[in-house]
């Protein structure tokens, strides 16, 4: 860790987030190239199969981030980094030979290393800075998952112009050549331009590297950044079939407003270190977390019409029926008047309508000749409805969650170098495994939870529990320290 930024840190900052970015680009890449050739039909692959294709990659990005860590902690990050990104460049290029569903799998475990450059990242740019500007040059140094949005707008534009919009589908073996070809040429780059700096726990065992490990504080860390970067990065794919079934969008605006929701949080993370710094991460974290709480509680409520039992007309006493209509009743002279349907059927999947809308009428249950008594019902109330979840506000809400996770990512890489300063590779490699595995796990979740309940919402009542978890585990943490706390600590406890 130096005692204050040079011109060397600054561009090793600048590198290091250049080559996280083409990293992050390559690494999602399948989310793209996948659905491209199924919906083309040049490979008849199902669900589970595509499925599979996708995670393959994160799942191998995260399993492997705290050996990358500890590598980084050991031998500096140039040759670390380096060294990665000509690796996966190979494994890339494979893709474009693969010809059935275990050729695509085996090369996507390949590229799939790409994602462990977040751990590098972190530990090669952590030694650069001193410990007041960690949170700032880690936030820019995050502003690398932009590579993911990308994707998402320059892949799907650059197949149609490789395959002649569909005409020469084959042509689709030339786009994992160029993710090949940046990942090459950025390695080399790495290696002219970088230069090479270890922290002072590179001569420990790795025995005493692991140590941190096995502290509680580490496990809580992986926790928020399985909040903040596993659901992020689940949510960049998640989101895509959301808007085609839930509002019927067109692939490509899906695809749009999935972009919208992945990009902006990379600007919000550089933000997120820079507030980390000045505020601490712990009051940082507070505020991520009780966002998240109230921005998935608000997507929670479904899209849904409900039609329910409302209040009805009962006779005031016994007669016959002599009249019935749809706006009144007449019993032997008395009239009651019924609350009418409107005329024209409502349209309410246009305009907007922010708050759930309600609709009234009443039905006759008695027709003319019927004899009935007192406090009979003759008209039975109908209550509908429909709450719109509109598209516009549903969006805002998204990309503001996407904004509060970004700005959470930085917050907590804060912690690592304030508590483990020495350790921040493997700490961060960990942690890292934790946030990625997220990634992983989380769609897999919410398909079940999809099956489950029949609600596409669902995903976000997990969450809701989710970021309450993280709330009330941090809070505690903060209770007991501050229960324990000596005036002196007190003043300290926004590093909690």
């Amino acid at each position: 860790m130096q005692d204050k930024a040079t011109f060397q840190s600054h561009k090793a900052l600048f590198f290091n987030t250049l080559a996280f970015m083409v990293c992050f680009a390559a690494w999602l890449m399948n989310g793209v190239l996948v659905t491209f050739l199924v919906d083309n039909q040049v490979f008849k692959w199902g669900p589970v199969e595509i499925g599979w294709l996708l995670g393959i990659p994160i799942l191998t990005g995260s399993i492997f981030r705290l050996p990358a860590g500890i590598l980084t902690d050991k031998f500096g990050g140039k040759p670390v980094y380096g060294t990665l990104l000509i690796l996966c460049a190979i494994p890339m290029y494979l893709v474009s030979y693969a010809n059935d569903f275990w050729g695509f799998a085996a090369a996507s475990f390949g590229f799939g290393l790409a994602g462990v450059s977040f751990a590098i990242g972190i530990a090669y740019s952590s030694v650069w800075y001193p410990k007041n500007q960690q949170g700032t040059a880690l936030g820019i140094f995050g502003f690398g998952n932009a590579g993911a949005a990308l994707t998402t707008f320059l892949a799907p534009s650059l197949l149609g112009m490789l395959t002649d919009n569909g005409a020469h589908l084959d042509g689709w073996r030339t786009l994992p050549k160029i993710y090949a070809a940046m990942l090459a040429t950025m390695g080399i780059l790495f290696f002219i331009f970088t230069e090479n700096k270890k922290p002072a726990s590179s001569t420990k065992t790795l025995k005493g590297m692991l140590l941190p490990l096995t502290k509680m504080r580490v496990w809580r860390f992986g926790l928020y950044y399985f909040l903040v970067f596993g659901c992020f990065v689940a949510f960049s794919q998640w989101l895509v079939p959301y808007f085609l079934n839930v509002y019927y969008f067109p692939l490509v605006t899906a695809g749009i407003l999935a972009a919208m929701f992945s990009l902006p949080s990379a600007l919000t993370r550089a933000f997120g270190g820079w507030l980390s710094d000045r505020l601490g991460a712990r009051k940082v974290m507070y505020w991520v977390f009780c966002s998240s709480v109230i921005i998935s509680f608000l997507l929670v409520i479904p899209r849904m019409e409900i039609s329910s039992p409302g209040r009805g007309i009962m006779a005031t006493r016994g007669g016959t029926v002599t009249a019935v209509s749809n706006s009144r009743i007449e019993v032997d002279g008395k009239v009651y008047l019924l609350a009418n349907k409107d005329s024209q059927e409502i349209s309410y999947e246009e305009g907007l309508l922010v708050f759930p809308t309600k609709e009234v009428w009443q039905e006759p249950v008695v027709k003319a000749g019927d004899v009935v008594v007192k406090k009979q019902l003759l008209a039975k109330g109908v209550t509908r409805i429909f709450f719109q979840a509109n598209v516009w506000i549903f969006s805002i809400l998204v990309i503001l969650i996407g904004c509060t996770w970004g700005i959470g990512m930085a917050g907590v890489y804060k912690y690592i170098p304030d508590y483990f300063p020495e350790e921040v590779g493997v700490v961060g490699g960990m942690v890292g495994v934790l946030g990625g595995l997220g990634g992983f796990f989380c769609p897999i979740i919410f398909g079940y939870l999809l099956e489950g309940t029949g609600l596409w919402t669902s995903c976000w009542m997990l969450m809701f529990f989710l970021s309450s978890a993280c709330l009330i585990w941090l809070h505690s943490v903060v209770t007991k320290m501050i229960h324990k706390a000596t005036p002196a600590t007190k003043r300290n406890i926004e590093h909690a």
